[in-house]
């Protein structure tokens, strides 16, 4: 690790100096400038001023159009307003999975300058009341859209800036607690604004396209799902959560849909025969890692596939790789906007094709509610002058063409493309009454499916 040190070191020094004076460059990866900042309402008002009467949202009970969507976000607007609440404040939103009125509400929040915070509908109410209490909610949006007072709303009145934060959403904590993470406006616009500049380049997303929407709220990679559709005109069209939560049986619906646009993690798109994808151009792999298999069986010719990578705290994606079914599935290449870097245990960058950890810099750095978990997580980079960086907690190794996943640092694992922290686990484990001890752990099925198993010895049971 000395030598892999400083060699970093050496080489950082030459490019300072404007002369590489050797041919390996270090593991330093950057996007183009991010554009000037706006919010995601400046994004859906302009959408909705080209497409006006183009569908945004079909929840199967009848499409609403982009002028009235904004009729239907504006009239919760001003209820949100009436109650006080406006700039700086957060507001829950727990409205049922499916339905048009779950994305009024996120919408209605970032309307009125608020931020949400989202929690799926099916969640257990003790996690609702954790989420909402540690996010400071002032209130919260049920189903029907019925808003439950948690107190008083203290924020300003007006439309929200690109500093403001756009929504909170919880993690995994390694001591059993979720970490909320906040993302700004900024940081979500520019994340919005990369993408519809990456995606299908020579024939562009438009009013023709149908984005599936079968991710859960509270997971950020919904807010990819929704803005893919929402930045380019498209049509957001929500899953049945029956039929995500069955996975085998959504694939005959995204054909009976017409879904064109579909963003998902690669354990569920495996279970669709190819034939429920054949409408689909664009496929967008993410949370989890993509087997080179499952690669070669849908890049297939008419449409685009892409892997994506990006833990919450830089704000759903920060790198991208275009997948042909050729060569490894890679993690890619920086989004505009973004830095990455790839270090050794002290810090210094490493050289290309060295392995060692992912660090994120650039305009997607979002930041921990807790503001001592914040300052451990997003220090400084000293080796590259960064004075803000996002430390991943993933190794990769750096190449030219592009990053490559190769593990955790720890023991954080995925599921599903969900980020589990089994400390979490083994502390909800714990808690339970008459248990004396626990440890959760990943299995795999004789059928090849990951599953969270968990361990405990029971009070009193006599085993060790």
């Amino acid at each position: 690790m000395t030598v892999v040190a400083d060699e970093s070191q050496a080489l950082i020094g030459s490019l300072s100096a404007g002369v590489l004076d050797t041919p390996v460059r270090p593991g330093v990866f950057a996007g183009r400038p991010a554009p000037d900042g706006r919010t995601l309402m400046d994004i859906l008002g302009e959408t909705a001023r080209r497409f006006p009467n183009a569908p945004a949202v079909d929840d199967g009970t009848g499409a609403l159009s982009y002028r009235a969507l904004l009729t239907e976000v504006d009239g919760l607007r001003l209820r949100l307003k009436a109650e006080g609440i406006g700039v700086g404040d957060r507001v829950g939103v727990r409205v049922p999975s499916g339905t048009a009125d779950l994305y009024v509400a996120i919408l209605g929040v970032l309307a009125v300058g608020a931020a949400y915070v989202p929690v799926d509908a099916e969640d257990p109410d003790e996690r609702a009341e954790l989420v909402f209490s540690e996010a400071g909610t002032c209130a919260v949006l049920g189903a029907g859209l019925e808003l439950v007072a948690r107190g008083s709303g203290g924020g300003v009145s007006g439309r929200p800036g690109p500093e403001d934060d756009a929504w909170i959403i919880f993690t995994s904590g390694s001591t059993g607690r979720p970490k909320g993470v906040a993302v700004t406006h900024r940081s979500a616009a520019a994340f919005v604004d990369a993408e519809a500049g990456l995606f299908l380049a020579e024939e562009p997303m438009g009013p023709g396209d149908r984005v599936l929407a079968g991710l859960s709220v509270a997971f950020d990679a919904s807010c990819e799902e929704m803005w893919l559709a929402w930045r380019s005109g498209a049509c957001l069209v929500p899953a049945p959560r029956s039929l995500v939560r069955t996975g085998l049986d959504l694939g005959p619906w995204l054909v009976e849909q017409e879904i064109t646009v579909v963003s998902t993690v690669p354990t569920l798109a495996a279970l669709w025969p190819v034939e429920a994808l054949d409408d689909v151009r664009l496929l967008i792999f993410g949370g989890e890692a993509c087997p080179p298999e499952l690669a070669e069986r849908m890049a297939v010719e008419g449409r685009e596939v892409w892997n994506t990578y990006g833990p919450t705290e830089a704000t759903v994606v920060a790198c991208a790789a275009r997948l042909t079914g050729e060569g490894p599935v890679r993690i890619g290449l920086p989004l505009d906007g973004w830095e990455l870097a790839v270090v050794d245990a002290r810090g210094e960058v490493v050289p290309m094709g060295t392995v060692g950890e992912l660090v994120i810099g650039g305009v997607g750095l979002a930041r921990y509610l807790d503001p001592a978990k914040d300052a451990e997580k997003y220090a400084a980079l000293p080796s590259l002058g960064w004075s803000r960086a996002y430390r991943s907690g993933d190794l990769v190794r750096a190449e030219e063409a592009g990053l490559l996943f190769v593990g955790r640092a720890d023991e954080q694992v995925k599921l599903g493309g969900r980020r589990i922290e089994l400390g979490e686990v083994d502390a909800a484990l714990q808690a339970l009454p008459g248990v004396a001890g626990a440890a959760a752990a990943i299995r795999t099925t004789p059928a090849g499916h990951q599953m969270l198993v968990g361990y405990v010895v029971t009070t009193g049971s006599g085993a060790p």
